[in-house]
């Protein structure tokens, strides 16, 4: 039946869960919350930069498409390089993965061949972005796009929980990401602090050289978390990434993000959690090629049949299980510090490459990511970051600074051609 089948290949838990205050998170690999850590700005370009804090790499983009996309590839040069000769090279030219009709094709082939058919439905910005990535990292545009549109050939996970749930009451969001561990893109991990112009203030939990998102929030406090299902090869549509990307820089409420999805077009079967700390309330939701189905909280389903009130719980088989005994347990009583535990083996996976959880009212988050020995995320130290803040820094006026050439947007260039 083809709803089960959307179901059990959802390897996705997605949850929503109110807490006010965090405090301190007691947990032994968890960072403190205190705001007091070490920062160093390592370059800038243009109106962008690249900075750590406590050791964790953030890069600020400002400007136009294409001014981003060159102070990414700027600014990130060697991370760039190094993480598109994996993916594209060194890892995906051992697999044959994809079957289209009675042919198997390499992942190379099926990513040109994906860009061909999604193209027309994609908007002339973010080819400009990536024309500037391209530029700013000395890769190719080829190269470039067909990094940026692997993810529509796998698939991976999520979580969330509100109210009643919690002690507090608060929105709380937490993401789950089970994703190609032993590609290595943990070692490219950074948190992208976009300013687009003439749209909202986001971040983006991402990889250097990646424009589109999987999991990530916005200034108007909504937040965005991704999984895939099944549907391989349904990509005649919008690609997923860009359309998260655009709902965390357009949608101001979760009718703004709902409708991003539902007003398509789509491509292959995906599962989303979106929250809003606004008013305290999350959905779970379906946005294939042919469906769009939204799960609010509490709200049950012939196949997800113990539901929690106020919560939304979407996973399959014996996660989803786990999950909702976990729920049901700690209900009334969850903290930061017990949520953190929902993304704990065994609702993450072995292939945890990063868990995130969000506070979307305050713009808190805290992300942690796999290790380069292939340990999962949930093994790993959490860092804390705060939208809000993030976007009063300023770079260190002495740091070394990188050319930004001056650029008109080309419309040709923005059509795609090379």
């Amino acid at each position: 039946m083809r709803t089960e089948f959307r179901f059990r290949s959802l390897m996705f838990l997605a949850a929503v869960l109110a807490i006010a205050d965090f405090g301190h998170m007691a947990s032994a690999q968890t960072a403190s919350l205190a705001t007091a850590v070490s920062t160093k700005t390592i370059a800038r370009c243009g109106q962008g930069w690249l900075e750590t804090i406590d050791g964790y790499p953030v890069l600020h983009l400002k400007g136009t498409p294409y001014e981003m996309g060159f102070q990414h590839g700027a600014l990130l040069r060697d991370h760039c390089g190094q993480n598109m000769k994996t993916i594209l090279v060194d890892r995906a030219e051992e697999l044959t993965v994809v079957d289209i009709g009675p042919l198997k094709v390499t992942p190379r082939t099926a990513i040109d061949m994906i860009v061909a058919f999604q193209k027309p439905h994609i908007a002339p910005r973010y080819f400009e972005e990536m024309d500037g990535l391209a530029a700013g990292s000395g890769q190719t545009v080829a190269d470039i796009r067909a990094g940026n549109f692997i993810p529509e050939l796998f698939h991976c996970s999520g979580f969330a929980l509100a109210k009643s749930a919690t002690q507090n009451g608060n929105m709380l969001h937490g993401r789950v990401l089970d994703y190609a561990i032993d590609w290595g893109l943990q070692d490219h991990a950074v948190v992208i602090v976009y300013e687009p112009e003439g749209r909202l203030p986001w971040i983006n939990v991402s990889y250097a050289g990646f424009i589109g998102s999987v999991t990530g929030m916005n200034a108007e406090h909504i937040s965005v978390g991704e999984m895939g299902g099944g549907g391989l090869g349904h990509w005649n549509g919008r690609p997923m990434a860009l359309l998260v990307r655009e709902a965390l820089e357009t949608a101001k409420s979760l009718d703004d993000a709902i409708a991003t999805f539902r007003d398509g077009p789509r491509t292959c079967q995906y599962f989303y959690v979106i929250a809003d700390g606004e008013t305290n309330d999350a959905v779970g939701m379906e946005a294939s090629w042919d469906v769009f189905t939204v799960i609010k909280p509490g709200e049950s389903n012939p196949l997800l049949t113990k539901p929690v009130k106020d919560c939304v719980l979407l996973s399959s088989g014996s996660r989803y299980d786990e999950l909702s005994k976990q729920t049901s347990a700690g209900y009334g009583t969850f903290t930061a510090e017990t949520a953190l535990h929902l993304m704990d083996r065994p609702i993450a996976m072995n292939s945890n490459l990063h868990n995130v959880l969000f506070e979307p009212a305050t713009t808190k988050f805290w992300v942690a990511n796999a290790s380069s020995d292939k340990k999962p995320a949930a093994e790993q130290k959490y860092y804390s970051f705060q939208l809000s803040e993030l976007l009063k820094r300023c770079p260190a006026t002495d740091s070394p600074e990188l050319p930004m050439p001056q650029r008109t947007a080309s419309v040709e260039s923005a059509k795609g051609n090379d």
